[in-house]
């Protein structure tokens, strides 16, 4: 069978589903029904997005693919038909439930730095805003591994939420491979995931290896563990802290300093529209602010906070008057 390649059911075969109903224990799809227009997946043609297809149907919802061409690979304009193959086989597992549909868009993306940055954020844009990931546990590892590298606190070490956009972070990227070979479904393997110059890759193929080797064990359910305790603590904190006013430094200095730093944290993401939290140095400089340390401090990009009768306030270009 070629790559790429999807069988359809013969007259008379059964469908094994046992798998797929098995993994849905550790999925967290949402209940209930769908919404008017379906249950949006991003899906690429890759085994982990492909098993989201499957997996939502087992689970009753209406999955609709949404395919995103970059542009970026030859033939890459093609890899719609496999989607469109993948959502035949299941439209002829599930003939009460109709068709899947399938919605090709495309994006013009030009080669140079930062590519994978600049293609995840041009494929969100066309993308629903509610739209659900194939992403896995073992993605899950590698990004608490990323933000753990980059300096994050609690918040990117938690890595990403469970639910309806995160929907099978429970599962193993092997368990989707297992699930698409139930369905008689074959995927693409995007070359670009050998390619060792991305941080995620080499953290896929190099570090994991290595922290499993050192510890004599799996590593990424531990880590995903991990990730799991500190979401709960973080949204815990983050409840707590966003009772404080953080634009009054009275508030400010008499809190403890975990939740003066998400307070302000918080405040400065929202006030400036970044599409980013502000870094923990500029949050110490904010509270040093409050603090009467030093009357004002610079953020980032022209910002600045400054002191005025016990409160905070925001100056520069593009910050809204009501802070």
């Amino acid at each position: 069978m070629r790559p790429g390649h999807l069988r359809l059911l013969q007259p008379g075969e059964p469908a094994p589903r046992n798998l797929a109903r098995s993994l849905l224990e550790r999925c967290s799809f949402p209940a209930g029904s769908d919404p008017p227009a379906g249950f949006p997946c991003a899906v690429s043609g890759g085994a982990d997005s492909l098993a989201l297809l499957v997996l939502a149907s087992e689970a009753g919802l209406r999955p609709v693919a949404y395919h995103v061409d970059h542009g970026l690979r030859p033939g890459s304009a093609s890899e719609v038909a496999l989607v469109e193959e993948a959502a035949a086989v299941l439209g002829a597992r599930e003939p009460t439930s109709g068709p899947v549909e399938v919605v090709s868009l495309r994006v013009e993306l030009a080669p140079g730095p930062n590519l994978e940055a600049r293609a995840r954020a041009a494929r969100f844009s066309v993308l629903p805003g509610d739209v659900a990931t194939g992403h896995t546990a073992d993605d899950q590892a590698e990004t608490v591994l990323i933000n753990l590298l980059r300096g994050s606190a609690a918040a990117g070490l938690a890595g990403m939420a469970p639910g309806g956009r995160h929907p099978i972070l429970g599962i193993r990227r092997a368990d989707t491979r297992a699930v698409c070979r139930e369905a008689g479904i074959e995927w693409l393997e995007d070359p670009s995931n050998e390619d060792r110059a991305p941080l995620r890759n080499r953290i896929r193929h190099e570090l994991i290896p290595a922290l499993n080797e050192l510890s004599g064990r799996d590593v990424v359910p531990v880590l995903c563990r991990q990730a799991g305790l500190l979401s709960e603590d973080e949204a815990f904190l983050s409840g707590l802290a966003s009772v404080l006013d953080p634009t009054s430094a009275r508030e400010l200095t008499e809190a403890p300093r975990p939740l003066a730093r998400r307070a302000v944290r918080a405040w400065l993401k929202q006030a400036t529209a970044a599409e980013h939290p502000p870094s923990s140095a500029a949050v110490e400089r904010v509270l040093e602010v409050a603090a009467g340390s030093v009357r004002a401090c610079e953020i980032a990009g022209g910002v600045s906070v400054r002191r005025s009768k016990g409160r905070l306030v925001l100056h520069g270009d593009g910050v809204p008057e009501v802070q």
